[in-house]
């Protein structure tokens, strides 16, 4: 099965979609083994671990979808990505859309924000009007080739204008032809319900973001579906831990002068070799190197 329309079946079961987000290939190789479904890479996690920045819109377009071409090619399951607000007007938005197709992308949002952008839970965020979104979601729907890669509509009009509004743009948004809303930083229970009960009415799966530290209350993935999710996004969580544990690495050896004391918080030389496929490369490349011999076709 395509890893587009695996992602869109996904979305659509009635057992809410757990989505870690990852920050480069590495992380994403984690969260596959860890047995997730799909994963996602955005905007947050990938400025923090390409350019040691936070996330305001620092990243162009072409850096964020090599790596997402990165991460695609490190795990076998589907990835779902972020463009931001396209990085441009609405050919920028066909171009990102295609180019994130190539890349092994099994869908992406685009959001409603001014650019430059910046993360959903910051303060001082601006957004467009929505006539002026519009026209982006549209291209993006047009620009799509495979009709199972998956279109969500990001709107973080909540905390600039309000609830009323919020649900006026995803009401808009879903009859456009959004395949799933995304309404950023709701910041209670009783309206993350609300948007759901319109978005249902409308047959349209909705997605919640989960930061920790963030706008919205940190809830399980069974509160969340019962709230009426179809998603659970994780955006933050891969980079917030590995910050955390390279600062511990980096303290303990400043202070101690050895890593030796570290041991049991790290994986050992051979278990990271295992971890990253080492040894059955390795025996790919035993079979090049005999002669008469290569390896079995994998078709």
């Amino acid at each position: 099965m395509k890893k587009t329309t695996l992602f869109r079946k996904l979305i659509k079961n009635p057992q809410i979609l757990q989505l870690p987000c990852c920050h480069d290939g590495l992380s994403a190789k984690v969260l596959e083994q860890a047995g997730f479904k799909a994963i996602a890479a955005a905007g947050y996690g990938l400025s923090g671990s390409l350019l040691g920045m936070p996330d305001m819109g620092l990243l162009t377009g072409s850096e964020m979808i090599a790596q997402y071409k990165n991460i695609c090619d490190a795990v076998n399951v589907p990835v779902f990505v972020d463009i931001d607000t396209g990085f441009g007007d609405v050919q920028n938005v066909i171009r990102a859309v295609r180019d994130c197709q190539k890349a092994g992308a099994a869908g992406l949002f685009i959001e409603d924000q001014t650019y430059p952008k910046r993360c959903g839970h910051m303060e001082g965020k601006s957004v467009v009007q929505a006539e002026e979104y519009l026209p982006k979601l549209k291209a993006a729907l047009w620009a799509r080739e495979d009709p199972d890669f998956v279109i969500t509509a990001r709107t973080d009009a909540h905390a600039v204008f309000g609830l009323e509004e919020a649900l006026r743009r995803a009401t808009l948004y879903a009859r456009t032809g959004a395949d799933m809303v995304f309404v950023e930083a709701l910041s209670t229970p009783d309206e993350m319900r609300r948007v759901n009960r319109t978005l249902q009415e409308l047959d349209t799966p909705s997605m919640a973001n989960m930061i920790e530290g963030g706008k919205t209350p940190l809830l399980s993935a069974a509160e969340l579906q019962n709230l009426g999710y179809s998603v659970a996004a994780y955006p933050c969580g891969s980079v917030f831990t590995a910050t955390k544990a390279l600062q511990g690495w980096a303290a303990h050896l400043k202070s101690h002068g050895t890593t030796a004391g570290y041991l049991d918080r790290m994986l050992t030389f051979d278990e990271y070799l295992e971890f990253m496929g080492a040894h059955e490369m390795r025996d790919r490349e035993k079979q090049f190197r005999t002669p008469g011999r290569g390896p079995e076709s994998n078709e």
